[in-house]
């Protein structure tokens, strides 16, 4: 039987969506490395596209990807709190990145606080991770709730059971201090 990280791995590959499980709530989730899986999930959450999505990964290492490269002490601040259901705003003005900064010339990450996701995250490379749901609607708390939402048009549903904890803290991180963004 296929892991959990390798059934979905290569959907998000070849650039398909779906709805996973996160550690906060239930998300709909694309590669952050897709344009065409981004555009699409801004679709179907009928999302603000001035609104970045928080991007999922797997270790700090993996901000580098991004062309982020925190210096040591950056990271230590950083090791504190992920992983965790803390996003963390950071400077990401990379143009070929435009399609998901949507020129904001930053980024929220999170180092979620889940083995199974992230083994997926190792596997499958970064995800854009949005809430499950159509803007200003509640997240979904299952993959029933999800399915009301988005119904056959996204590619895969994972079952992770009730998912009720809230959203992530977001805290923006410059020049070595956090601020909350949201609570």
């Amino acid at each position: 039987m296929l892991s959990y990280e390798n059934k979905i791995s290569p959907i998000l590959a070849k650039g398909g969506v779906g709805v996973i499980a996160t550690d906060t709530t239930y998300g709909l989730i694309g590669s952050a490395f897709s344009e065409p899986a981004v555009e699409r999930i801004y679709k179907l959450k009928k999302r603000d596209e001035k609104k970045p999505f928080i991007v999922l990964i797997n270790d700090i290492g993996d901000l580098g990807k991004f062309g982020i490269f925190p210096n040591d002490a950056e990271r230590d601040s950083l090791a504190k709190i992920w992983p965790g259901k803390v996003s963390v705003i950071l400077p990401c003005d990379n143009e070929k990145l435009s399609y998901l900064h949507r020129g904001t010339g930053s980024l929220a990450f999170r180092i979620p606080d889940k083995d199974e996701l992230r083994n997926l995250l190792r596997v499958g490379g970064p995800i854009v991770a949005p809430s499950a749901n159509i803007e200003g609607q509640p997240p979904a708390k299952s993959v029933e709730e999800a399915k009301k939402y988005f119904g056959d048009d996204v590619d895969f549903y994972q079952d992770g059971g009730p998912c009720v904890s809230l959203p992530s803290t977001v805290v923006s991180f410059s020049n070595g201090v956090f601020a909350i963004v949201r609570s």
